[in-house]
């Protein structure tokens, strides 16, 4: 590419009939002008379009980042999400566990229980039985002892009534 410092250096050689002088440096000194300003316009423009390809190139670096983050949070979210599954199905199945364990041992308590309970009432029948024997037996001694306590007041009455008459 040519420079505005080359068309301002650049001289051409005379010929008897060429053009006029001062018109072609004249035109040329435009030329440079122009050619100088656009020469600066396009130096910023390719400096600005460095700068924006340097901007491009960092967001893509800081989207691939993200996307590499989004990727890498949204495994973590799914282990995070399957061990918390994993973890609630244990603490259930352990959960179901204890509960047939305290279900069991109810139902062993509950036959234990009802076991004592009729040892316990076996035993109350066997009791009430000693009891009303042991009643009954006292009760005949009584009976026996009213009866002898008759005899004896009987014998007693005779006996004063003898000692009456004697």
């Amino acid at each position: 590419m040519i420079t505005p410092m080359e068309i301002h250096n650049k001289e051409f050689s005379r010929k008897v009939r060429g053009y006029d002088q001062d018109e072609v440096d004249e035109f040329l000194d435009k030329i440079i002008i122009d050619y100088e300003k656009l020469y600066k316009e396009n130096s910023e423009l390719k400096d600005k379009l460095n700068l924006q390809n340097e901007k491009m190139t960092q967001y893509i670096n800081i989207e691939d980042t993200l996307q590499k983050t989004l990727i890498t949070a949204q495994k973590a979210s799914e282990e995070i999400e399957k061990n918390a599954r994993e973890k609630a199905d244990l603490i259930i199945k352990e959960a179901e566990i204890q509960a047939k364990q305290i279900l069991s041992e109810a139902n062993n308590e509950i036959i234990f229980i009802m076991k004592n309970k009729e040892k316990l009432m076996k035993d109350v029948k066997v009791l009430k039985t000693k009891i009303k024997t042991l009643l009954e037996s006292q009760l005949e001694i009584l009976d026996e002892v009213d009866q002898l306590n008759d005899k004896d007041g009987k014998i007693d009455n005779i006996e004063e009534k003898e000692k009456k008459t004697f």
